[in-house]
């Protein structure tokens, strides 16, 4: 495994552009794999990215555990059809 510990800090403006890049639909998604599992990039990045879509795959799998939970519950205190 390479060194990666003498990566340059990345600055203000880079960061900038990256939370820009980011705010772009289905562009965020496709960088964000580009930037978290690319050798080329700032490690500082890499993570960030990786760690943002850890993040996002957890919200996704709540979202979907929760809102079947609500829509299961919700089900349940329907009347019946044709009544």
């Amino acid at each position: 495994m390479e060194n990666r510990s003498s990566a340059p800090v990345m600055s203000l403006g880079d960061w900038i552009i990256t939370f820009i890049v980011l705010m772009i639909p289905l562009v965020n998604i496709i960088m964000l794999f580009v930037w978290g599992f690319s050798k080329t990039t700032n490690p500082n990045k890499s993570n960030f990215c990786k760690a943002y879509l850890i993040l996002v795959l957890i919200s996704v799998v709540l979202f979907f555990l929760l809102g079947g939970m609500a829509f299961m519950s919700g089900m349940g205190s329907m009347p019946a059809a044709g009544m």
